[in-house]
């Protein structure tokens, strides 16, 4: 039996997974068996478009249930206290300058469960986080991404 894979999360995005059990748990799992006992009620099951649907989402609700036990079952927790801000790591926030754009960024290192591009939010497995991880402020990283390459300066590191 292989070993299950370890996935990274910071304590805001293991807090956030946590929140999002329960409500699957109390909230959802208890709308669907709702609407599968109301759709009961319609009639013959074997011509139920109703009943399928409700069944149907009934089985996706409980595939995220498990998937997000074996997550939290299977995760390493990244404190802000065990951060370092002398090189970048997961839970870091980083300021970059785009050298190809001459522009700067900020980012924050999460684990890959956690990404969240358009709040600046990119996984450690990412390219460009990959290629970040371990770095030290001055130092700069080329970065093959889908448009090209990619220059990077590490500015600043904060928790």
């Amino acid at each position: 039996m292989s070993e299950e894979k370890k996935v990274i999360l910071t304590r805001e995005g293991y807090d956030k997974l946590v929140a999002e059990l329960d409500y699957y748990i109390s909230v959802r799992r208890n709308e669907v068996s709702e609407q599968i006992a109301i759709a009961r009620g319609f009639g013959d099951l074997s011509e139920n478009a109703e009943y399928d649907e409700a069944k149907n989402e009934q089985s996706r609700i409980e595939a995220k249930i498990v998937e997000m036990e074996n997550t939290l079952r299977n995760c390493v927790i990244v404190e802000d206290d065990d951060v370092d801000t002398e090189t970048v790591g997961v839970g870091n926030t980083i300021k970059v300058k785009n050298m190809t754009k001459k522009m700067e960024q900020v980012l924050t290192i999460v684990g890959a469960n956690e990404t969240d591009p358009l709040h600046g939010k990119i996984s450690s497995e990412s390219p460009i986080g990959a290629a970040l991880l371990g770095k030290k402020v001055g130092q700069t990283v080329t970065v093959e991404v889908p448009i090209g390459e990619m220059k990077l300066k590490v500015l600043e590191i904060t928790r």
